[in-house]
């Protein structure tokens, strides 16, 4: 982070995380105010949280109605698992809400920084702006950042990435924010309680038809009530009794199947993967990266080859549960760090 004064509007969810990094912004000197999201109705309960954190902090505070613009996500998110896919809307959240429309307001506001509570570092790297992992790997979110503009990264602040969530809680509690305690939030901010499923079928009922569980060979094994239940790699919940475990192994959206299979027909060595975002200088040949294909993923070495929009990965070992619909993040060793050096959406295994 800068040690210049500058002019930062910060995203303020009432949760420790963002009001920790707006209170070490305060510290560093920057003027600061904070601005609140409200991106669904299920959102707003934190509203009161964050106007209590500006009050602490004495700064003052921007209530932004985006639901609007939220309305895209919803859309993305319930037409993937229509499509058999599984969707990731925070990743959509970021580029198009956080990082979009929020940045596009903090430069109305003549700010020069954007800055959030991820735990993730954008770093000075031979005069480039780059996005690493945090320092703590167990809680890193570049992951869930990996799909924002590059050209958005050097406006960027992510104040508390060098640090471990307790620390963080131990900052808000010397600074008396109120928000040290503060559970932390699993669920998807437009999912009431976290019941992704009955939202669905509400939205969508004709998702809700039986259709068939079959293995690799097309074998029936039985059946389910509906395709949008199941994700690639699921084992717990298939309600098929078998010698073995069984995973599910591919999704078939226009005939309603669920395919299982033993553990081996869950793990590929390749995926082919599109519409790229760089963060760095498109590569023009094949390079080598750890590559994460999950949130919780750790990554792991494989040869990245770039065509264009689209990626094909291969790994050195085989991966499982390779999913449509999720994230690939090539990431880049860089002594001790790791840089996020671009993103692509999963479209399919490949082998």
């Amino acid at each position: 982070m800068t040690a210049e004064r500058h002019n930062v509007v910060v995203a303020l969810s009432g949760g420790v995380d963002s009001s920790v990094a707006a209170a070490l912004l305060l510290e560093a000197g920057h003027r600061v105010q904070g601005v609140f999201m409200i991106t669904c109705e299920q959102g707003r309960h934190a509203q009161a949280d964050a106007e209590e954190v500006a009050r602490r902090l004495g700064i003052p505070l921007t209530v932004l109605d985006l639901r609007g613009d939220f309305v895209p996500i919803l859309g993305y998110f319930f037409d993937e698992y229509a499509k058999a896919r599984t969707p990731n809307p925070c990743v959509m959240c970021n580029r198009l809400v956080k990082f979009g429309k929020l940045w596009d307001f903090a430069r109305q506001t003549d700010a020069d920084f954007l800055a959030t509570g991820h735990y993730a570092r954008v770093l000075e790297r031979d005069g480039e702006m780059g996005l690493y992992e945090g320092a703590n790997p167990a809680k890193d979110q570049s992951y869930a950042l990996s799909m924002i503009r590059r050209n958005v990264l050097a406006h960027v602040l992510l104040p508390i990435g060098e640090h471990s969530k307790d620390q963080t809680r131990q900052i808000a509690g010397r600074l008396a924010l109120g928000t040290e305690a503060k559970a932390e939030s699993q669920e998807i901010c437009f999912i009431p309680d976290d019941d992704y499923v009955a939202l669905l079928e509400h939205r969508h009922p004709e998702l809700v038809q039986q259709g068939q569980i079959v293995d690799s060979s097309g074998k029936v094994l039985g059946a389910h009530e509906g395709i949008h239940r199941f994700t690639i790699g699921q084992r717990r919940g298939l309600r098929v009794a078998m010698g073995e475990p069984f995973y599910v192994i591919g999704l078939d959206a226009r005939s309603n199947t669920v395919i299982l299979g033993p553990k081996e027909e869950v793990m590929h060595r390749r995926l082919v993967a599109d519409a790229v975002n760089w963060l760095v200088e498109p590569p023009q040949s094949a390079f080598r990266a750890s590559v994460k294909i999950r949130y919780n993923d750790r990554g792991k070495p494989a040869t990245v080859h770039p065509t264009e929009d689209t990626v094909q990965v291969e790994f050195d070992e085989p991966n499982m549960a390779i999913t449509p619909g999720q994230l690939a993040v090539f990431y880049l060793d860089e002594g001790p760090l790791r840089r996020a050096a671009g993103a692509a959406w999963i479209e399919r295994a490949d082998g």
